[in-house]
C-alpha cells in the first residue's frame, strides 16, 4: 500500500522538507496527536515508503567543488566489476542505469578537475564516456511535490 490518505502525505511533505522536525510540531500540523504521528512514520518506514533520513551537505563547503555529470557506455559484460566499483567510490553521488546512448549516469564530486580526470580515466576501463561539469544549478536537489502531484489527479 502506497499511502493511506492525506496525513500520509503532509507527513511525507513535512519530512522532506526538514527531517529533524520535532515530532510534537508535525503531529501539530497534521492534527494528531504525538503518538499517532510516530504510528505513521513508523508504518510509513516499515512500508519502504520512507527509505531513510539525510542531511544535505554544501560539496563546496567541504572542498568538492567540482560536480561532474558522466556518461558511461557500459558493456553489459562488465556490470559484475563495474557496479561494485562504482558503488564503492566514495565521489560517486549517484549512478543511473538509462536509456539512450549511453548506459549509465554518474553524478560525482571532486576537489579538482586534475581528481575528475583521473576519475575518468578509471571510468574508462569500462567503456567510452563523455562528461559534462556543472557551472551552477539553478534548482538544486529538492523534495518532490508529492502531495501537490498526487492532489492535482
Amino acid at each position: 500500500m502506497f499511502f493511506t490518505d492525506s496525513i500520509d502525505l503532509k507527513i511525507i511533505t513535512l519530512l522532506q522538507k526538514n527531517a529533524r522536525i520535532p515530532l510534537k510540531e508535525l503531529a501539530s500540523e497534521v492534527f494528531l496527536s504525538s503518538p499517532a504521528a510516530a504510528a505513521r512514520i513508523e508504518r510509513l518506514q516499515k512500508e519502504g515508503v520512507i527509505s531513510g533520513y539525510e542531511a544535505k551537505i554544501d560539496l563546496k563547503a567541504v572542498g568538492m567543488p567540482i560536480t561532474a555529470f558522466i556518461n558511461l557506455d557500459l558493456d553489459p559484460k562488465q556490470k559484475p566489476t563495474f557496479y561494485p566499483f562504482v558503488c564503492s567510490h566514495p565521489n560517486v553521488l549517484e549512478c543511473n542505469c538509462v536509456t539512450g546512448r549511453y548506459s549509465q549516469l554518474i553524478k560525482v564530486a571532486f576537489q579538482s578537475t586534475e581528481a575528475l580526470d583521473a576519475f575518468i580515466g578509471e571510468l574508462n576501463n569500462f567503456g567510452h564516456t563523455e562528461t559534462q561539469i556543472a557551472f551552477s544549478s539553478p534548482k538544486p536537489p529538492t523534495p518532490i511535490g508529492i502531495e501537490e502531484i498526487r492532489t492535482k489527479k
